[in-house]
């Protein structure tokens, strides 16, 4: 399943457009299928900067830890605090209530550099 209006990294990202030039992150349905019962997330500060490529946090499953990276460059303006509490929301809705963070982008045209569904479906069924 991969939803067709959003936009995708390598890293196995997904980006929602929230509103105005924010995007709403999260990992792939492919991806939290790879890491398995996710246990624990590290999540940044809102108000954080963060670079497109760097280390924004992590996912610790039962079987691994992975770094999430940030998809674009721009400020952290809203984490997901339920998954302090119910990290597993990652494994039962990774569109949706297993979002991670929400980041105002510094430059919107790099969204237009990221995979659209068919594309990111191509990489995921290599």
């Amino acid at each position: 399943m991969t939803p067709e209006d959003l936009k995708y990294t390598e890293e196995h990202e997904w980006l929602a457009t929230t509103e105005g030039t924010t995007v709403r992150v999260g990992i792939t349905d492919y991806a939290q299928d790879q890491l398995g019962d996710v246990v624990f997330v590290e999540l940044p500060k809102v108000g954080e900067n963060v670079d497109a490529g760097a280390p924004l946090g992590e996912v610790e499953s039962t079987k691994s830890v992975s770094e999430i990276f940030a998809p674009v460059s721009g400020e952290v303006t809203a984490v997901n605090t339920a998954l302090d509490e119910s990290p597993e929301l990652i494994n039962s809705d990774p569109y949706g209530e297993g979002w991670i963070v929400e980041i105002t982008v510094a430059d919107v045209a790099a969204l237009d550099e990221l995979m659209d569904a068919a594309a990111y479906q191509a990489l995921t069924d290599k």
